[in-house]
């Protein structure tokens, strides 16, 4: 019974906090699940929509308060992976549609989850080792014809150099 319990594997809820901007959503907060490591590390293993400057799989340090909430306190490393948001714009080609979204990426097998049927901003993981420069091209060409707003939230050195 102890070893099973040692090799569980622990998905906890990593809290981040943010400073709100302007004409964004109003939280100052988000919850990240996580894959536990240590006592203060896991890694996360979704993609975020409202932080900035971590992706899935990245590994952070977390403090846990006296409500047993986990809350991160910086990353300790990156996985390469890189997060990029994506909102279509309703009177574009796409409407409001999260899956044609999807479909217009969909040549490069990203992973993303959608905010919500009201506001259909999709989170995509780019992975390491993804064609990053074909990814930047399709996102600049999407926003230049007016199928959607983007935004990086983190990024690598490649990406930004792809």
């Amino acid at each position: 019974m102890i070893a099973a319990m040692e090799n569980a594997v622990e998905k906890i809820k990593v809290w981040f906090r943010f400073i709100p901007r302007e004409g964004w959503f109003p939280q100052d907060t988000e919850g990240l699940w996580a894959t536990r490591l240590s006592l203060d590390t896991a890694t996360i293993e979704n993609v975020p929509f409202l932080q900035d400057g971590v992706a899935e799989g990245d590994v952070v340090r977390f403090q846990t308060d006296t409500d047993g909430l986990h809350w991160a306190v910086g990353r300790v490393s990156s996985a390469g992976n890189c997060t990029v948001r994506v909102v279509p714009i309703p009177t574009g080609p796409l409407g409001r549609s999260p899956q044609a979204v999807y479909r217009g990426l969909s040549a490069f097998c990203l992973g993303g989850e959608v905010f919500s049927e009201d506001f259909p901003m999709v989170a995509f993981n780019a992975p390491a080792g993804a064609d990053f420069a074909g990814i930047k091209a399709l996102l600049n060409q999407g926003q230049d014809e007016g199928w959607w707003h983007y935004e990086v939230g983190c990024g690598t050195e490649e990406w930004w150099n792809a």
